[in-house]
């Protein structure tokens, strides 16, 4: 399982170390793709194909299923770790989530998110200041 918050720099290379306690859970090779909320979404091979199994079953007639399909795919990377437990993110990908120095590396149960550490910092704040009534809304999804 994927979970807890990390601090990490991204190099001038676009090289970012993925926290050791991620690694063995995302495997050696994994995919990362353009998450929601400006982050970067990576997934462990076996949890892209599940991703790609739902993602085929959504209805071609159906526009925002297209655009959908075709934005998350075409950012998708899949990426190594290195002998130091780095990956190199797509400059593509370092623009989208506005990376430049400081990011943080967030473990999501199935997934990790790579967030510049502002954004991930306006939206801890923000999430923060509203936790209580975000919690009471989660009842509506039977949590």
């Amino acid at each position: 399982m994927l979970i807890g918050e990390y601090k990490h720099n991204i190099d001038a290379k676009g090289r970012l170390i993925v926290p050791a306690k991620f690694r063995e859970d995302l495997g050696n090779k994994f995919v990362i793709t353009r998450g929601l909320d400006g982050c970067i979404f990576g997934y462990p091979i076996s949890g892209w194909e599940i991703i790609q199994e739902k993602l085929k079953k959504l209805p071609l007639a159906k526009k925002e299923a297209r655009v959908f399909t075709r934005f998350f795919y075409s950012a998708a990377s899949e990426v190594e770790l290195d002998k130091q437990g780095r990956i190199n993110i797509p400059q593509t990908l370092i623009d989208y989530a506005d990376l430049s120095k400081v990011c943080r590396v967030v473990g999501v149960s199935d997934r990790i998110e790579i967030w510049s550490a502002d954004k991930w910092d306006n939206f801890a704040d923000e999430v923060e200041n509203n936790f209580e009534d975000i919690a009471e809304d989660m009842l509506d999804f039977g949590f």
